[in-house]
């Protein structure tokens, strides 16, 4: 049997290229494959497993361990559960690193009978320098923080269960080597095994684990896709490096909701909460030709948003289309919508759209403030400071109603924005000229 290096995908016989990941040279012979045995030995002086009855099972209540950062505890529906196995991932210098020294700061605080717990900080990418120079940039107490730098998965379990911490930093899953397996660091294989180890550690002990996972270039968590099937929770941290505001997202959670969304702005002190998203969002907007106000759902949360555009001459044979935080696929449809239904040429425009604060937008209920604001820059107009677009576009032109528009129109009216354009109000996109 030959392995995929890469994805962990299997093959009979050996190939150039793996079929799965598209990687050449990856695949590896497996030679410690067990041997195989008929299905009739397999079932030979077997023991029966017992059937326990589900009517009778005894439920536990569960029990969620404040963070004290309020948009963290909002996207755990409450904070970390007792001997739950947390994924966050993101990007190279997104933010993790920050937020993990912030929640090791959090775990040592007094709890609610005046103890004061002890977290475990194992990292296998950092020395202890470099780690206690981060805790001092961040006025983070770092007497209670006990740190070993070791990809020893074995030896931090070890260490673990002598400790008893509070909570146990894994920094990061893809540097840690598991004991029984001969395989390199951030290989599927080590990669799976040293979270199943860990995942056991964590329930057998109750102490929660905290892993921190790299992601490869195409965005995707490194490793086999069974690593996100394993934890307890995935959280993603989104964000532009070269923007102040992150997203952090609950994408599996086994304790709670997946619909909340939290919002972090980047600062010295750390990842600061952001209370009021949508005053952020807004409080630098001028008004220019292509700004737009729409509003997006994030979970249950709705907020304003600035949609940017800017058509400008183009003078070369095919006309630039570039975005920012806004799918460039959708936004060829919409070019089509505007100059076939609303009869607005755009093919001698290069068209740039932006969504202001680094935020990505996946939500077809901006699609009329995007249209609004080409057609608004292309003809040199100023949307009005206290109006409100939004809509989903439909190939006939049509605007087609959203949801929770109720929710987004009391946001708006929240921040003194009283006019809106809507599914409601406007019928066709050609109206709007």
């Amino acid at each position: 049997m030959f392995n995929c290096s890469h994805c962990d995908a299997q093959y009979l016989k050996w190939q150039g290229r793996c079929n799965e990941c598209s990687k050449w040279g990856s695949l590896i012979e497996d030679v410690t494959q067990p041997k195989t045995t008929s299905p009739q030995a397999k079932t030979t002086n077997q023991t029966a497993v017992p059937l326990l009855n589900l009517s009778d099972a005894r439920t536990v209540q569960v029990t969620h361990r404040p963070t004290n950062i309020s948009e963290l505890d909002r996207v755990l529906s409450g904070g970390i559960v007792p001997g739950s196995v947390t994924l966050l991932a993101g990007e190279p210098g997104i933010g993790k690193s920050t937020l993990v020294a912030q929640i090791a700061s959090s775990f040592t605080q007094k709890n609610q009978n005046g103890e004061i717990s002890k977290v475990y900080y194992v990292s296998g990418e950092e020395s202890e320098g470099q780690v206690s120079m981060r805790l001092a940039r961040l006025g983070i107490d770092s007497h209670n923080i006990v740190f070993s730098n070791t990809v020893d998965v074995g030896g931090v379990i070890t260490t673990a269960v002598k400790e008893k911490p509070a909570l146990l930093i894994i920094d990061s899953i893809q540097t840690m080597m598991p004991c029984a397996i001969d395989n390199l660091p951030g290989s599927p294989t080590a990669v799976r095994s040293a979270t199943a180890e860990l995942i056991g550690f964590a329930k057998s002990s109750n102490i929660p684990v905290l892993l921190i996972g790299q992601v490869t270039k195409d965005g995707n968590i490194a490793g086999p896709k069974t690593l996100e099937h394993l934890v307890d929770t995935l959280l993603t941290l989104e964000g532009e490096k070269d923007s102040t505001y992150r997203v952090l997202r609950a994408s599996k959670n086994r304790f709670g909701a997946t619909d909340e969304v939290g919002v972090f702005e980047m600062k010295e002190s750390g990842m600061v909460p952001v209370v009021n998203p949508s005053a952020k969002f807004l409080e630098e907007r001028a008004e220019t030709a292509g700004s737009v106000i729409t509003c997006i759902m994030e979970g249950t949360r709705p907020f304003l948003i600035e949609v940017q555009a800017l058509a400008e001459k183009s003078y070369f044979p095919n006309p630039i289309r570039r975005t920012s935080g806004f799918d460039s696929a959708r936004l060829q449809m919409l070019l089509a919508i505007i100059s076939k239904r609303a009869g607005v040429n755009v093919s001698t425009f290069d068209i740039y759209i932006n969504i202001v604060g680094g935020l990505k937008v996946h939500e077809t209920a901006v699609d009329l403030a995007v249209c609004t604001a080409i057609i608004a820059s292309v003809k040199e107009k100023i949307m009005a400071k206290d109006t409100l677009v939004v809509g989903e576009l439909g190939l006939g032109g049509e605007i087609r109603s959203v949801s929770f528009l109720e929710k987004r129109l009391k946001e708006a009216e929240r921040l003194g924005i009283t006019k809106a354009i809507t599914p409601k109000t406007l019928k066709n996109i050609k109206d709007l000229i």
